[in-house]
C-alpha cells in the first residue's frame, strides 16, 4: 500500500500561493488606468489665531533656462552647485502663482489676483468661496501675474471689493506707459483703489511692510491674530533656493537689484529670527514655509502641521 507524502506547512503555504500566481499568468490583463497627467490641489487652508488664511494656486507653468532668470550674476558652475545640494535640475523650473485670501471673521481680503480673471475664479471657487464675497483686495505690486486678475471683458472681477496698493508703487506706475499690466488692469480702474503706506493696516490685524526693490513700491504684509504672526511675502525672494538661499544673487524681475538683494536679507533675518511663517507667491505650493540659518546661510522649510493647530 503506497503511501502519501507528509506535506510540511511550508509545502502547504507555497502551494496556495501559487495557484493565484499561476491563474494570473492565464488570464487576460485588463486595460490599464489613463495617465491623468500632474495634478495638484487647488487651495489649502490655515487657522492663525482666529483668521483663516487661504492660499490659492491660480496656476502654474514650467520654465526652460532659469539662470536667465536666477543667478545673473552667478557662474554656471556656482548655479549648478547650488541647484545640485538642492536636488533640483538646472535646465528647468516649475513656477506658482499663489493669491492669498484672509478670512478675519469680519473681512475677507484676498492678496494679489493671479494672471487672469478666469484662473482667480476657479481658485477661488475651489476653496469655497465666489469674487462677490470678497471685501478688499490688496495688491502687493503691479506685475501682471499679480494684477491680472483685476478686471477683464466684464469689468471689475471683485465687484463688491474695496481695492487697496500702496501709494509709492501706484504713482511709480502711474507715471510711465511701460507696463502693460498696469495700462490694461489699473489706470482704467484708478477711482477704485485707495492708497497705503508702510505701517497703515488695511484692516485690523493686517498691516502693510515696505518691501521695496523687487518693483518701486513692492510691499508685504504682517498678519496677526490672537498673538499669532504670518507674513505675506510676495515677491521679495522668487525661488526658494536661487534667491531664497542666496539672497545676493541677482534676479531678472527685480527692477532695483541692490534695493532687492537688501530687502531679502531684511526680511529672511526678521523670519529667521522671529520663526514666523511665510506665505511666498512663488514658493513651492502650497507656498508656505519658514526661514531657517544654518551655517550663515539662509534655507527654505516647507511648513508641515504647524498651521493646523
Amino acid at each position: 500500500m503506497l503511501k502519501t507524502p507528509a506535506l510540511s506547512r511550508r509545502h502547504v503555504l507555497l502551494g496556495a500561493a501559487a495557484l493565484p500566481l499561476a491563474a494570473a499568468a492565464t488570464r487576460p490583463a485588463l486595460a490599464g488606468a489613463e495617465m491623468m497627467g500632474i495634478g495638484a490641489t487647488r487651495f489649502n487652508r490655515m487657522k492663525l489665531g482666529n483668521f483663516e488664511v487661504t492660499t490659492l494656486l491660480a496656476g502654474t507653468r514650467t520654465v526652460e533656462s532659469p539662470q536667465a532668470i536666477f543667478g545673473m550674476n552667478a557662474t554656471p558652475a556656482e548655479f549648478a552647485a547650488a541647484s545640485n545640494a538642492a536636488n533640483i535640475p538646472t535646465d528647468a523650473a516649475q513656477f506658482f502663482f499663489t493669491p492669498t485670501v484672509v478670512n478675519t471673521g469680519a473681512e475677507l481680503v484676498l492678496f494679489d489676483t493671479g494672471l487672469a480673471p478666469d484662473a482667480m475664479t476657479a481658485a477661488l471657487a475651489a476653496a469655497g468661496y465666489s469674487p462677490e464675497q470678497i471685501d478688499v483686495v490688496v495688491i502687493t505690486h503691479m506685475h501682471g501675474d499679480h494684477v491680472g486678475g483685476v478686471a477683464g471683458d466684464a469689468g471689475m472681477t471683485f465687484p463688491n471689493a474695496r481695492h487697496v496698493t500702496g501709494s509709492t508703487e501706484f504713482d511709480a506706475w502711474a507715471a510711465t506707459d511701460k507696463n502693460k499690466a498696469f495700462e490694461a488692469k489699473i489706470r482704467p480702474n484708478a477711482d477704485r483703489f485707495d492708497m497705503i503706506a508702510p505701517g497703515d493696516a488695511v484692516v485690523s490685524g493686517v498691516t502693510a511692510m515696505n518691501a521695496f526693490g523687487h518693483t518701486p513700491g513692492h510691499m508685504a504684509y504682517m498678519i496677526e491674530s490672537e498673538g499669532k504672526q504670518l507674513v505675506i511675502a510676495a515677491d521679495f525672494a522668487n525661488h526658494y533656493v536661487w534667491s531664497l538661499s542666496y539672497p545676493d544673487w541677482e534676479v531678472k524681475f527685480d527692477m532695483d537689484k541692490t534695493a532687492a538683494a537688501a530687502t531679502r536679507k531684511k526680511m529672511l533675518d526678521m523670519m529667521a529670527t522671529e520663526r514666523l511663517p511665510f506665505i511666498g507667491y512663488h514658493m513651492p505650493w502650497p507656498a508656505v514655509g519658514y526661514v531657517e540659518t544654518r551655517d550663515s546661510a539662509f534655507h527654505y522649510v516647507p511648513a508641515s502641521y504647524q498651521l493646523m493647530l
